[in-house]
């Protein structure tokens, strides 16, 4: 059996002062989408389309399970993690090919 990945990711803005916590199955897929947001959705609204840090998960139950842990910290904390894997706080997305999505 092929063993699927589920990622937890955290995207913010160009300033860095919003975050958007989620979960996938798909990164560059779900990031198309994000980055195609209209100005309806809270990502779109406030141009959170910036993907600053990522997890890897092969159990889709622990993949939900982080999200909801990192939803509830503190702004400090989510700032630490995003800063030990990410310490420019690029945007871990550019090159991707998300054309296809």
């Amino acid at each position: 059996m092929m063993s699927r990945e589920y990622y937890t990711y955290i995207l913010t803005h160009e300033r860095n002062h919003i975050f958007y916590v989620g979960v996938t199955n798909n990164m560059a897929r779900r990031m198309s989408e994000h980055k195609a947001a209209t100005f309806k959705t809270h990502v779109g609204h406030y141009n959170i389309k910036k993907l600053v840090y990522y997890e890897t998960h092969t159990d889709i139950r622990l993949a939900i399970r982080r999200e909801k842990t990192i939803k509830k910290w503190k702004r400090d904390w989510k700032i630490n993690i995003i800063t030990q894997m990410n310490p420019k706080w690029n945007d871990l997305s550019d090159g991707w090919d998300l054309s296809k999505y």
